[in-house]
C-alpha cells in the first residue's frame, strides 16, 4: 500500500501491545497512526488533514471506552469502518457494521482481518475524510 493512502489509526493503551500491532502493521505495507488513549484518537479524528482507513481501537481504554470512542468516530467519520480488539475474545457484543478481533491474534489473522474491511470498505465509501471535510 502507497504511503500516500489513508492511514490506519491503532488506539491501544498498553504501549507494547500497539507497539508490536504498529509493527506488524506497518510491516504489511500499511500507514499507521498511533494513540494511547480516546483523547489523543478523537484529536486524530477530527482533524482535516489526517486521511484515515480504519480505526482498530481496544474495548478497555482507561479514558473511555472502546465503545464510546467509536460512537464518537462515527460522528466524526460516519463512513470509517472501525475494528475492535478484545481480549474478551470473539462473543463480544460490537455495534452493528463494526468489526471485533479477539486477542491474542496472529500476524495472519490480523493480516486477514484488516484486508476483509478495507476491500469492502474501499468498493462502498471514502471513510478517510472527517463530516466537515465532505
Amino acid at each position: 500500500m502507497p504511503s500516500s493512502a489513508p492511514a490506519l489509526l491503532v488506539v491501544e493503551d498498553d504501549a507494547i501491545v500497539r507497539m508490536l500491532i504498529v509493527e506488524v502493521l506497518e510491516a504489511l505495507g500499511y500507514t499507521v497512526v498511533e494513540a494511547q488513549d480516546a483523547e489523543n484518537a478523537l484529536k486524530i479524528l477530527e482533524d482535516p488533514e489526517q486521511t484515515l482507513a480504519l480505526m482498530m481501537t481496544d474495548i478497555g481504554l482507561p479514558d473511555m471506552d472502546g465503545k464510546a470512542l467509536a460512537v464518537k468516530a462515527q460522528e466524526a467519520r460516519p463512513l470509517l469502518p472501525i475494528l475492535f480488539a478484545s481480549g474478551y475474545g470473539d462473543n463480544l457484543d460490537v455495534p452493528e457494521g463494526t468489526h471485533l478481533i479477539g486477542k491474542p491474534f496472529s500476524i495472519d489473522q490480523l493480516r486477514d482481518k484488516v484486508q476483509s474491511i478495507l476491500s469492502v470498505g474501499a468498493a462502498v465509501r471514502r471513510p478517510d475524510l472527517p463530516r466537515d471535510s465532505m
